[in-house]
């Protein structure tokens, strides 16, 4: 009888071992990684006419605005009445100068995406979401009219740009 327990127990424990010891499957789920932005398109604080102009001016030119040549600038925009038929008044006359630093056209459909970031960036101070994205690589794609003046004179007409 001893010898039964024992062999019975030997069984018990060779069972353990074999089946405690498969292999882990590992399951995947085919989930992309995303990498998640604070959102700052939430602005609140409204940009004053200087501010917007300076702005506008670096943004295009890269470089900084003269006092003298914003304090003239200003008291342009005072004489429109409407504020943002002299923003557009203004973009106009910055895209009808010289010197004004913006990438052509032909380098903005040679890679989309690359600008639509870098737009982003420069406007808004921020990443566009992957709707923006998306949005902005299609409207691009599809409308052959469509040039590097106009998608900058749309971001900086924006009612986010007037907004920091």
């Amino acid at each position: 009888m001893p010898n039964f327990k024992l062999n019975a127990w030997i069984i018990y424990g060779l069972f353990l071992c074999t089946s405690a010891c498969t292999k882990e499957r590992i399951i995947g789920y085919e989930i992309d990684q995303v990498n998640v932005l604070e959102d700052k398109s939430l602005k609140t604080k409204k940009k004053n006419d200087a501010e917007f102009i300076s702005i506008l001016y670096t943004n295009l030119y890269q470089s900084a605005i003269s006092p003298n040549q914003l304090y003239k600038t200003q008291n342009v925009l005072y004489s429109i009445g409407d504020q943002d038929v002299g923003n557009e008044m203004l973009l106009s006359n910055y895209f009808n100068t010289s010197g004004i630093t913006i990438p052509k056209d032909a380098v903005m459909r040679t890679d989309i995406d690359a600008f639509i970031i870098n737009t982003f960036k420069r406007f808004y101070l921020r990443y566009p979401s992957e709707g923006e994205k998306v949005f902005f690589n299609q409207f691009i794609t599809n409308n052959k009219a469509v040039t590097v003046e106009m998608v900058y004179t749309a971001f900086a007409c924006s009612k986010e740009y007037q907004y920091y």
